[in-house]
C-alpha cells in the first residue's frame, strides 16, 4: 500500500460521548465549562459548541441511559482535549472550576502546552489546555520536539488574571 499523509489542515471536528444522564452532562459541559447548547435531538441527545459551531461535543443516552462508567482498564476514550485560545482563558476556567469545588484529576506543564485534567460526571476524561506558541516549544540539540510532564505553575497561571 502506498504511504499516505493526511492533509495538514485536517482537524478533529467533534467528539460524541455516550453519557448516562443528559441534564447532568449539560450541567457540566454548559453550566460549568461554558459550552452553548446548540440543540436537543429528542430527549436523549444534545449538541453543544463554542462560538456557534454546529457542535463540538455530542452527548447521547441511546445505549447508556442510567448505566455505569466504562472501566478505567478497558479500551476506550482516554480524554477529550479542549483547546483554549490563550493562557488567560485557561486561568479563567481554572478559577471557575476551583470556585465550584469541582475536583481536578491533575494539572501539568507539557512544554508545548499547559493542561488541567478532570472527569465529567460519567468519568470521561477531559483535558483543558492552551498551546504555547510553536517558537517556544522545547527542542533537543537536534531540533526534535521534547515534550515532558512537569508540575503546572498554578501561581503563574493565576497571575494571568
Amino acid at each position: 500500500m502506498e504511504i499516505y499523509t493526511i492533509p495538514a489542515a485536517t482537524r478533529i471536528g467533534h467528539v460524541h460521548l455516550k453519557v448516562t444522564d443528559i441534564q447532568r452532562s449539560l450541567d457540566f459541559y454548559c453550566g460549568l465549562l461554558g459550552f452553548e447548547l446548540v440543540m436537543m435531538y429528542g430527549k436523549d441527545a444534545a449538541f453543544i459548541s463554542a462560538g456557534g459551531y454546529h457542535h463540538h461535543i455530542g452527548l447521547n443516552t441511546w445505549q447508556s441511559k442510567g448505566g455505569k462508567p466504562a472501566p478505567k482498564n478497558a479500551p476506550g476514550l482516554f480524554h477529550t482535549a479542549i483547546l483554549f485560545p490563550t493562557r488567560k482563558d485557561l486561568a479563567v476556567i481554572f478559577k471557575r472550576i476551583t470556585e465550584a469545588n469541582y475536583p481536578l484529576t491533575g494539572a501539568a506543564d507539557h512544554g508545548v502546552s499547559e493542561a488541567l485534567y478532570l472527569d465529567d460526571p460519567d468519568e470521561n476524561g477531559v483535558e483543558l489546555y492552551w498551546d504555547r506558541p510553536k517558537v517556544d516549544w522545547p527542542l533537543d540539540e537536534n531540533g526534535d520536539l521534547t515534550m515532558y510532564t512537569r508540575q503546572l505553575d498554578v501561581k503563574g497561571l493565576l497571575g494571568e488574571l
